[in-house]
């Protein structure tokens, strides 16, 4: 079992959340974004083997989104914080932070 900290509710079992995917992805403006711009925003995804920034729902909870850094190859929860907050570890963050 996974033990993740939400930012407002505290320690809570993997079960309550959600993930919603990457985080830190920068939405292109609709007004001048190309078709392979938006197709790259849609379906395009790291998958990285270590640090990864992801936004998390605490659906069973306060229902409050999230990230969190975590290390896809041994699950290690490295940093939680806010939605609209940016990431001390830099992780795979590239761009749009």
């Amino acid at each position: 079992m996974l033990l993740i900290t939400c930012p407002w509710c505290g320690e809570r079992e993997n079960s309550e959340f959600t993930c919603g995917g990457e985080g830190h992805i920068k939405r292109p403006d609709p007004k001048t974004a190309t078709d392979a711009e938006w197709a790259d925003y849609l379906f395009m995804r790291k998958n990285p083997k270590g640090a990864h920034h992801e936004r998390w729902f605490h659906a069973q909870g306060c229902r409050m989104w999230f990230h969190m850094t975590r290390d896809t190859v041994t699950h290690e929860i490295i940093e939680v914080y806010g939605i609209t907050e940016q990431p001390s570890e830099t992780g795979d963050a590239e761009g749009g932070l």
